[in-house]
């Protein structure tokens, strides 16, 4: 019997061109990332071939934002920020300061960008990718050292950051024919705001002791199903609030449920179940924002591609480098934490989508981002060989014999 197929088709696929794209970036020793966006523009309306459903593959991707910014509140650790806030907070908004005027100078002057169009261009680029910076730290065993902790702690910054400039974006853009109206702008801002600080006081307050209660008592039902059903449902139905009845964004929604639930005893089962499917779905948001991706910009526009792929790898890693040294933090931690930002990712895919969606932006700029998010996720494992040679790579503890050991943890420590 006939019917549609659409949701089944682009299910398929997306997972199975992006598993395929995935593995092949994985044997080349590069981020699946880069397989997922590749996988994207494959089945796009801008290369040959099937082209999966334009309309749908948003949506999809919308529940993988949903799932992101879910996963970055669970695992967002207040503690752990305040023991690096002296170096995380002004590094973070120092580099995205710099990205941000050094993308204003590009666009305005160089690329016959208006003011806002180029502001949120250099904004796009300052936010790196939580997905690419953990990888990189894992595979350097550097994820719970030190430099690991300030990497973390720098980007939990700009993700914040960013989260406010999602909730900020549409109210700073005026159609086009309109004036800005000052007085109108600050009544929107004073609103919106009140509207989201009420939103998260509610969660923080009510949703505190809601949620936590709630999750123990799915957990007495000793269903894995139900439990997971649960986690999905409480990340999806309060993002769906935040937007319906506070104003809000699905993504802040789902950033203040993680956030909510982080630190309730069963925030660590909640983010375990929540896993599986914000990979999945995430798999689905990169593949749409590679359908996005119009691959003949590298042809067209290679000099602003590379002047803006500039922006990211070598303006934000200085950027970096300024602020670490102006700390007095050692050259290896220094070059860790620069080579760990350079790239960006899917923040700035969500604030590119969001301004061409507003109309702030071209599609023409969409994909010079989206370009050099491409090459700058793929260039990063390059960047950590050359910070590598340069004095970047971890020191390796000398080797103690199991007689010393053993002797040194008999005589305890030394006297002071």
């Amino acid at each position: 019997m006939p019917h549609a197929d659409s949701l089944i088709l682009t299910l398929v696929g997306g997972f199975v061109l992006a598993f395929v794209f995935g593995m092949i970036a994985h044997r080349l020793k590069l981020s699946p990332l880069v397989g997922y966006l590749v996988a994207g523009v494959a089945v796009g309306p801008f290369t040959p071939g099937w082209v999966a459903d334009t309309e749908l593959a948003p949506q999809l991707a919308e529940i993988g934002v949903i799932l992101l910014m879910f996963g970055v509140g669970l695992h967002f650790s207040p503690r752990d920020l305040m023991k690096v806030r002296r170096v995380a907070v002004p590094g973070a908004l120092f580099q995205i300061a710099s990205a941000t005027v050094l993308g204003w100078l590009l666009g305005r002057f160089a690329l016959g960008m208006g003011d806002l169009e180029a502001v949120l261009m250099g904004f796009a680029l300052s936010v790196a990718s939580t997905v690419v910076l953990l990888r990189a730290l894992e595979e350097r065993k550097q994820l719970k050292s030190d430099v690991g902790r300030i990497a973390v702690g720098w980007l939990i910054v700009e993700d914040l950051v960013i989260v406010l400039a999602l909730v900020m974006v549409p109210l700073l853009v005026v159609p086009a024919g309109q004036v800005l109206d000052a007085a109108a702008l600050g009544s929107d801002l004073v609103w919106t705001l009140g509207k989201v600080i009420a939103f998260v006081g509610l969660m923080l307050v009510v949703g505190g002791r809601v949620l936590p209660w709630l999750l123990v008592r799915i957990a007495h039902t000793r269903s894995r199903e139900l439990f997971t059903l649960g986690v999905l449902s409480i990340a999806l139905g309060i993002a769906w609030v935040a937007y319906a009845i506070f104003g809000a964004s699905f993504a802040l929604g789902a950033f203040v449920a993680g956030l909510v639930l982080n630190g309730t005893p069963l925030g660590h089962n909640a983010a375990e179940r929540a896993l599986p499917l914000r990979d999945a779905f995430a798999v689905l948001f990169f593949v749409s924002v590679g359908m996005l991706f119009d691959p003949t910009v590298l042809l067209e526009k290679p000099l602003a591609v590379l002047a803006v792929l500039g922006i990211v790898i070598l303006g934000k890693t200085l950027a970096a480098l300024a602020i670490t040294t102006a700390f007095k933090l050692d050259r290896a931690t220094s070059l860790t934490v620069a080579a760990s930002l350079a790239q960006i990712g899917e923040f700035s895919f969500i604030l590119a989508a969001l301004s061409m969606y507003l109309g702030a932006m071209s599609r023409e700029t969409h994909d010079l981002i989206l370009a050099a998010a491409l090459l700058s996720i793929t260039l990063n494992p390059l960047v950590f060989a050359l910070i590598d040679r340069m004095g970047g790579r971890p020191k390796t503890p000398v080797p103690v014999s199991a007689g010393e050991g053993i002797r040194a943890a008999a005589e305890g420590p030394p006297p002071p």
